[in-house]
């Protein structure tokens, strides 16, 4: 987890959202929200997949905005299965951008659950880059199917090529209409253990070019 982050509370659908808050580095360029993986496995927004996201996002120049969403730590609300999620992290959209005018660009993220989640609220708030990190796609039999992302040309995925949870096979059957390509870390599993620094360096290397 990255140090000393300020903690706040953001008013959501269903009550407060408890959230991280990491300040953009050097030149600042926007607002990012980075969703966390499936509570009902743990995942809250200590997640160091995400905490990795933050990390090079606000090397990027994006005020950090990841949320506990409902029902999780301290956040208001009771798990929701991605349609109260959602909502929640579109009002902490709203926030962030509300708290930056002057940092126009907006980053949506998510890791597995939180990448499922991301792909719907992209479609009511359209990210300048979408990044998603092993989303969680052709994988819930009994929930909604992500629909295609807003647009490819700023849309960033990464997964595992040894995912265990959603099998990187899924990911490509879900990207292949679209056109989106799949970066695959060789080796990684779903929670890239022992390829955190290299999951930050794909994005350093990758998101720049998406965002301009």
């Amino acid at each position: 987890m990255l140090n000393k982050p300020d903690i706040i509370n953001i008013s959501g659908p269903a009550g407060l959202l408890e959230t991280i808050y990491l300040p953009a580095q050097g030149q600042e360029r926007g607002v990012a929200v980075i969703n966390h993986p499936n509570p009902l496995q743990g995942g809250t927004y200590t997640n160091k997949v995400i905490q990795t996201a933050a990390k090079a996002l606000t090397q990027l120049g994006f005020h950090c905005y990841l949320p506990n969403l409902r029902g999780v730590g301290n956040s208001q609300g009771t798990h929701d299965y991605g349609k109260g999620e959602t909502d929640d992290c579109i009002a902490v959209i709203d926030y962030a951008r509300a708290q930056h005018p002057d940092s126009p660009e907006f980053a949506l993220a998510g890791f597995s659950f939180g990448g499922y989640v991301a792909t719907f609220a992209a479609q009511q708030r359209t990210p300048d880059l979408l990044l998603l990190l092993g989303p969680a796609v052709h994988h819930y039999t009994n929930r909604p199917e992500p629909q295609a992302v807003p647009d490819v040309a700023k849309t960033l995925l990464i997964h595992g090529a040894e995912d265990e949870v959603v099998e990187i096979s899924k990911a490509l059957s879900w990207a292949e209409p679209q056109n989106l390509p799949v970066i695959t870390l060789a080796g990684s599993s779903h929670f890239f253990h022992g390829k955190l620094i290299a999951l930050r360096d794909t994005i350093l290397r990758f998101a720049p070019a998406l965002l301009k």
